[in-house]
This record gives structure tokens, sequence and C-alpha cells, in this order.
């Protein structure tokens, strides 16, 4: 994480945040040590308790949040959630108006933004669409990459912030464009997911170490992905948690990725060719685990793996009435 110089920025905005799991709360975390105020607010109570330990204030609302911030960022996972805390922010600002940099960063439908969007008083209130690229891992790295979206002006003025998260934080035109952006970069990531996962099940099959394929293909300019490097060590140890990204939260994206290319008409034939093989590993019991997961979905369907993990730890456990088996079965079961 890259710390900036405080007497440098002395007159730094308050930031709020709504939503702070795991993206909302490490954004918070670090603008925290970039000397950056922060109050937050979150529904669950573990992540309002993060926030304080790590030296922020804990708003007893959303509405509290808008009043006191001059930046507020929302990291929210549903579109129910969305529409919640914008009715309440637009609602606060109604009755009392003030000046408001507001800046999404949730990946969910262009409907949701745009109505988010007609909510909002117009005077005083800056509306930015800023998704993010990258899991909590890679920020870490400086390696997200904020699609931002909106009014150019009130972008650049929350460049400072995005400069604190990550190197790359691309100004991409209008409202939405940020969405949009992101939905192509996710859609690429489903498919060299499962594309990794295809090559690790084949690497085993034709007796080839897949530690090997990796460690000669991953520094690849040529074949080398990010999604590669990041996903194929999950596969080839065969373990999937802690997760950088859940199968349950990635079955939204891919919802609302092929609901948009329907609705203007653009096939996605190799993307839709993934869809089946992430509603495996859902139905494998691994919906919270790592995407990379899919390569469990693979190497049964290659005769790899006569059952999954999944399936060896509940009979077992179920024998013995105790979870505690679960590390030792799972490394039996590799």
């Amino acid at each position: 994480m890259k710390k900036i110089d405080a007497a440098a920025n002395a007159q730094l905005p308050v930031v709020g945040i709504v939503g702070l799991g795991i993206m909302g709360g490490i954004m918070a975390e670090t603008l925290l040590l970039n000397n950056y105020q922060i109050v937050g607010f979150d529904i669950e109570k573990s992540a309002c308790a993060r926030l304080k330990k790590a030296g922020g204030k804990v708003a007893k609302s959303v509405a509290e949040v808008t009043l006191q911030a001059d930046v507020l960022i929302t990291s929210l996972a549903t579109s129910n959630a969305l529409r919640l805390v914008y009715q309440e922010i637009a609602s606060t600002l109604k009755a009392q108006p003030k000046k408001i940099t507001l800046v999404e960063t949730s990946t969910l439908a262009m409907t949701d933004k745009d109505w988010i969007a007609a909510q909002l008083p117009k005077k005083q209130v800056a509306l930015l669409d800023c998704p993010i690229s990258g899991t909590a891992a890679r920020m870490k790295d400086r390696a997200w990459t904020i699609f931002v979206s909106g009014k150019k002006t009130s972008c650049n003025e929350v460049q400072p912030i995005f400069k604190c998260l990550s190197d790359n934080s691309p100004y991409v035109g209008e409202y939405g464009n940020g969405l949009k952006m992101k939905f192509i970069a996710n859609h690429l990531v489903a498919i060299y997911n499962v594309a990794c996962a295809e090559s690790v099940t084949f690497a085993r099959k034709i007796g080839l170490d897949p530690q090997e394929v990796l460690d000669i293909f991953g520094p690849s300019p040529v074949i080398g992905t990010g999604v590669m490097r990041l996903r194929t060590p999950f596969m080839i140890k065969r373990e999937y948690s802690p997760p950088t990204m859940k199968v349950e939260v990635w079955q939204k994206d891919m919802q609302v990725i092929g609901d948009l290319a329907k609705s203007v008409g653009c096939p996605l034939p190799i993307f839709n060719a993934t869809a089946p093989i992430y509603t495996a590993a859902m139905a494998q019991g691994l919906a919270l685990q790592d995407t990379a997961s899919t390569a469990e979905v693979l190497g049964q369907m290659a005769g790899l793996f006569p059952e999954s993990k999944t399936s060896v730890v509940k009979k077992v456990a179920a024998k013995t009435g105790s979870t505690t088996v679960r590390k030792s079965v799972v490394k039996k079961a590799s």
C-alpha cells in the first residue's frame, strides 16, 4: 500500500464509505493509512468493528455518513442494497442539501445505476460510476483498475483518492462507461478462468506437472495472464479458500453480463459456454469457494477426481459427527 505525504495533503476531504465488506473495508483501511478521515457504515457489526479498529469512525446510519462526508464511496453486493442505500442518501440530501461527490463502485446492472441517478437531487451532487476490477489481494500490489466515469471535472477531483488505492484509474467517459468497461473485463475473466482450469486438467491427463506448466507459461508475455498467475495456484493445490472471488458472487456478474448482451443483441458464444461450469461448481457445494474451483468440475468430468472435496468431507463428517476432519480429508483427497 502506498502512503502519501501528510504535509502535502493538509486539506483532505472527509471520505465516507457505505459497504465495508472485502472491497469497501480494504479501501477504508488504505485511505486511513494515507491520512484521510474515514466515516463508514455497514449493516454487519463485524465490518464496523474492523473499521473502528483501523482508526475510522463508525456511523449509525447511511444518513449520518452522507451528512459528514465530502466524498461518499458505496461498495454494495446486491441491487436491493444499492437501492435502499441510495434512497436514504437521496432523502437525506433533499432534506439537508449539501455539496457532495458520490462514487458508486459496485458491479450491478446498468438499470440500477440509472435508477440511482434519477433519485438524486441535481444541484451540488456529483454522481460518478467507478467500478473496480481486481480483488482485495491484488489491491495490496496496487494492481486494481478503477474505471472512472462521469463528469470529468468531478472525476479529476477524486483522482487523489484513487491514487492511494491503485496506479491505474483511467477516465473512460460519461457516467455508466465505467460499468460497461467492468463488464468487458469480467467477460474476459470468466473465459480466462475456465480456460486455465481446462489447461490444468489437460496437463494432468497427459501426465504433465501443472506447476511446471504454470512456471513456464505464467510469466509469458504472450500466453501468461493475471488470471492465470492468480488462479492456477489454487487449481494446482486444489485449495480454494480463502477465496479471491466466491463462485456465488461471480454468478451475479455472469447473469448481469449475459442479460446486457441479450439486450443489445450481441452473441457471446465462448462466454456462454463457461456458464454451465460455474453452475456445476455451485451444484457441487463450491458456492463459497474461489472461482478457481471450476478446476474441480473439469477434473471430475475428466475422471481425475472420483468425488469432489466437499462430498468427501461431508461423508466423513457425517460418520464422525465432527467437522475437524476437514484438513486431513482434503489433504487425502488431493
